[in-house]
């Protein structure tokens, strides 16, 4: 990490707010899903599908999280009611994982069996390390429930991610790969950019070989390529994978998986705590941070 990168990931918690909105909303749907929503419909328009993300991890009461889980559920009910091609993302930590994984449990397998009875799913994102072990125990057990409309996430730069594919062969889960953005010690992650994605690439043909529902998570090219190379090495219909991206992010890329025939879904947070959200992305990865500090400066920003 360079000085400058350093300085800006000490420094985003005291930028303005309202200069963070300028370039937040380029990645941030607005604060409610009314505005989420009209996000989708646009790029359902351009030939995408979206997964909604309710922004407001690390909730420090339960209350909070009840409150996750009903803006999920009036979520998935404005999904079936308008027809949207869209499912619904969710962070263990905003339903209080960090205080009661119990607690945590029966929120999500609220939202989850919500979501069954529309036919949707719902997808359990992967937070930093602290978190992994809770979010597959808890994965495994919505499973068991025989609640197979959810998905989970899996990290291509932790050294255990190899292992962990081989333990969930079984269940062929539904599955998001993606690098990872969380800073993690050397002893449990990747550091070196050509080693990650050398992870990465295993990691996709692991999943592709064992039959699980791939989503192709990534902004780096080589790895779009690598993505377009195996599904099409393997003949996987397009029934079977989807490319994910982040809104506001690589758009041309997205486009022309578009006009290639294959399946793309958009990552659109929204909610209240966005500028929370924000900082916390900015603090986590400072290489993000100088973007979008230089972002700040550009007249077009």
């Amino acid at each position: 990490m360079s000085l400058l990168d350093r300085l800006i990931a000490a420094s985003v918690g005291f930028i303005p707010k309202s200069l963070v909105r300028r370039v937040a909303w380029r990645y941030v749907a607005g604060e409610d899903f009314h505005a989420a929503e009209q996000v989708a419909q646009r790029l359902e328009e351009m030939g995408c599908c979206a997964t909604f993300d309710l922004l407001g991890e690390f909730v420090e009461d339960l209350s909070q999280a009840d409150a996750s889980v009903q803006e999920y559920r009036a979520a998935l009910e404005r999904i079936h009611e308008v027809g949207l091609d869209a499912n619904v993302s969710v962070k263990l930590t905003a339903f209080g994982l960090k205080l009661d994984e119990e607690a945590a449990y029966v929120r999500v397998k609220d939202v989850v069996s919500h979501a069954r009875g529309f036919g949707n799913t719902v997808r359990i994102d992967m937070e930093d390390s602290s978190c992994t072990d809770a979010t597959f125990r808890i994965y495994r057990r919505l499973r068991d429930e025989g609640l197979d409309n959810v998905g989970i996430v899996l990290q291509a730069y932790l050294r255990r991610t190899k292992e962990d594919i081989s333990e969930l062969a079984a269940l062929q889960p539904s599955c998001r790969l993606c690098k990872g953005i969380y800073v993690e010690p050397e002893a449990i992650a990747f550091q070196d950019d050509d080693e990650i994605r050398e992870s990465y690439r295993a990691a996709m043909g692991a999943l592709l070989d064992g039959g699980s529902y791939l989503g192709i998570a990534t902004h780096d090219g080589a790895l779009v390529e690598a993505g377009v190379d195996a599904v099409r090495s393997r003949q996987v219909p397009t029934s079977g994978y989807e490319f994910q991206m982040l809104l506001g992010v690589a758009e041309n890329i997205r486009s022309s998986l578009v006009r290639d025939g294959h399946r793309v879904r958009v990552y659109i947070p929204y909610g209240r705590d966005w500028h929370a959200y924000c900082v916390r992305r900015l603090k986590e990865n400072p290489r993000i941070g100088r973007y979008v500090f230089m972002g700040l400066f550009r007249r077009d920003s």
